[in-house]
C-alpha cells in the first residue's frame, strides 16, 4: 500500500471515530429542553381552598399493586373513600398539602429520557409497563366539577437536597428536580380524630368493670369478676372493699390515662339495620336481621336471649358528671397491618400480626344524675320591678333559676349523647393491643396492701 492510501485509510478511521463519538456522547440540554424552567406547574390553581378531594397513589412493593389513600368532600363532610367514607378531620390538612403545590416551578430541568425514571423515581406508579422499582407517588387534587387542579408524580429527593425532588408531570416525559415543601401523608391516622371516646378523664365518677365471658359453643354468659369504684370527692373508693386492702390508685390513673387517650388504629363498617339503632341507643330497641347478627358474632360481640348486647371479653362502663354513660364492649383479635388493619378486608380477620383488639362502644344518659327540682310556685315576680319583689317572689325567682339549670343540664346531657352515638353508631373500632392490656383489669389489680 503506497504512502497515500496510508494516509487515506488513517484519514477515514479518525473521521468514523469521530463521528461515533458525536453520536454516542451524553446528549446536551438544547436551550429549547430549558425554556420551560422557571415557569409554573399549575398556574390556574391558585387557592388552597377550592381543592374538594385529594389522592396519593403511591406502588406497594410487597403486594404488587398500586395503593391509593383519598380523602374527599362528600355532601359537605369530609370522608375517607377507602375506609368506607369514614369521617375525615381532614379541611385544614388538605388545604396545607394543596398549598404545597400552588405556586410550584420547575426548577431545574434533568431529563427527559425515560431510561433515567428508574434511578429519579419518576415512574408513574399507575403504570403497568413500569418496573417495581423506581415508580414514584402520583398526587392528584381535584376541584368543583372533578376538575384536576393539580395532578404530579414525586420522585426521589434530590441527592443532597432535602427540600428538592425530582417530579414529572404524568403526561410528559420531562423530569425536573423541584424544591417543594409538601406535607403529604396517606396514614389513615393523619387524617381522622384519633381520640376515641371524646372523653375528659377529669368528669370520669364512676367506673363498672365486668369481665364476664361468652361461651360461644352454648351463647350463654359466663360470669366474671365485677366491681365497681366511684369517686367521693377527691378519692376513689371501691364497693364492697375488702379489709385490711386499699385502693391502688397508680393503677387507677393509668387506667384513666389509657381511656382518655384511647386512640383508633381501625375502623369496619357496621351493617346499617343495626346502625339505625345505635344511634339513639338508649332511647328505641334495636331490631337485628341474620345479616347484623353475624356480623356482631364476626367481631365477639354478641345478643344475648334477654336481648342484651354483649361481648366475648366483658365490658366497662364509664359515667361522667354531665349524666352520660360509656358502655365499652371487648371483641375479638383483629388481624392485620396497614390497610387490612386499618379499613378491614377480606382477609384482614384471617391472617397478619395479632396485636389489636375490635371494640363496640355506645353511650346513654341517665337522666337520675341530676334530680329534678321543685318549680317556683308561680313566676309572679317577672312582671314586677326589683323594689316591690317580697321574700316569696325572690324565693321563687332563686327556684325558676335553679329549675332553668337543671333543663339546661338535661339538655345538654342528652344532646352530647347523642352527639356520641352519631359517632359511634356506624362503626366498630379497633384499637391497640397494649391499650386493651391496660384496661382489662379485674378486681385484684387494683387492690394492695395498706402502705407500712
Amino acid at each position: 500500500m503506497s504512502e497515500l492510501n496510508k494516509t487515506l485509510v488513517f484519514s477515514g478511521g479518525a473521521v468514523v471515530l469521530l463521528l461515533l463519538a458525536i453520536v454516542t456522547q451524553p446528549k446536551a440540554a438544547a436551550p429549547e429542553e430549558f425554556s420551560d424552567v422557571g415557569e409554573i406547574f399549575f398556574p390556574d390553581f391558585t387557592d388552597p381552598n377550592a381543592a374538594t378531594s385529594l389522592e396519593a397513589i403511591r406502588y406497594d412493593v410487597e403486594t404488587g399493586s398500586p395503593f391509593a389513600f383519598k380523602v374527599a368532600n362528600n355532601n359537605g363532610i369530609w370522608t375517607i373513600p377507602s375506609h368506607n367514607n369514614y369521617p375525615a378531620d381532614g379541611k385544614d390538612r388538605l388545604a396545607q398539602t394543596a398549598a404545597g403545590l400552588i405556586g410550584l416551578t420547575r426548577d431545574d430541568f434533568r431529563t427527559d429520557n425515560p431510561i433515567d425514571y428508574d434511578k429519579l423515581g419518576v415512574y408513574d406508579p399507575l403504570d403497568e409497563t413500569a418496573p417495581s422499582e423506581g415508580r414514584g407517588q402520583r398526587i392528584t387534587i381535584r376541584g368543583e366539577g372533578d376538575k384536576v387542579l393539580a395532578d404530579l408524580i414525586v420522585g426521589n429527593n434530590v441527592e443532597d437536597r432535602e427540600d428538592m425532588f425530582f417530579v414529572r408531570l404524568p403526561e410528559q416525559k420531562r423530569v425536573y428536580a423541584v424544591k417543594m415543601n409538601l406535607e403529604l401523608s396517606t396514614n389513615f391516622a393523619d387524617w381522622i380524630e384519633t381520640d376515641l371516646l371524646l372523653l375528659d378523664k377529669a368528669k370520669v365518677n364512676r367506673i363498672t368493670v365486668d369481665d364476664y365471658s361468652i361461651n360461644e359453643l352454648t351463647g350463654t354468659i359466663e360470669p366474671g369478676q365485677a366491681f365497681r369504684i366511684a369517686k367521693d370527692g377527691n378519692n376513689w373508693k371501691m364497693e364492697g372493699m375488702p379489709a385490711g386492702r386499699e385502693l391502688n390508685t397508680s393503677k387507677i390513673d393509668n387506667m384513666l390515662k389509657t381511656l382518655d387517650e384511647l386512640k383508633i388504629v381501625g375502623v369496619r363498617k357496621k351493617p346499617e339495620g343495626l346502625t339505625a339503632g345505635l344511634e339513639n341507643f338508649g332511647e328505641s330497641a334495636i331490631q337485628l336481621d341474620a345479616s347484623a347478627q353475624r356480623s356482631l358474632q364476626d367481631k365477639g360481640f354478641y345478643i344475648s336471649g334477654s336481648g342484651q348486647l354483649v361481648s366475648n371479653e366483658g365490658e366497662m362502663q364509664l359515667k361522667t358528671e354531665e349524666g352520660v354513660s360509656y358502655t365499652l364492649r371487648f371483641g375479638e383479635v383483629a388481624y392485620g397491618s396497614g390497610l387490612e388493619l386499618t379499613a378491614g378486608g377480606e382477609q384482614a380477620d384471617a391472617a397478619g400480626p395479632a396485636e389489636n383488639r375490635y371494640l363496640f362502644v355506645t353511650a346513654e344518659f341517665d337522666p337520675s344524675y341530676f334530680p329534678e327540682p321543685a318549680q317556683p310556685a308561680n313566676l309572679d315576680y317577672q312582671n314586677k320591678p326589683d323594689s316591690l319583689r317580697t321574700e316569696a317572689d325572690r324565693q321563687n325567682q332563686q327556684m325558676q333559676i335553679a329549675y332553668e339549670d337543671w333543663q339546661r343540664k338535661i339538655e345538654q346531657g342528652r344532646e352530647r349523647t347523642r352527639e356520641l352515638n352519631r359517632r359511634f353508631a356506624q362503626w366498630y373500632y379497633v384499637i391497640p393491643a397494649a391499650s386493651f392490656d391496660a384496661l382489662d383489669i379485674n378486681r385484684s389489680d387494683l387492690l394492695k396492701d395498706p402502705a407500712g
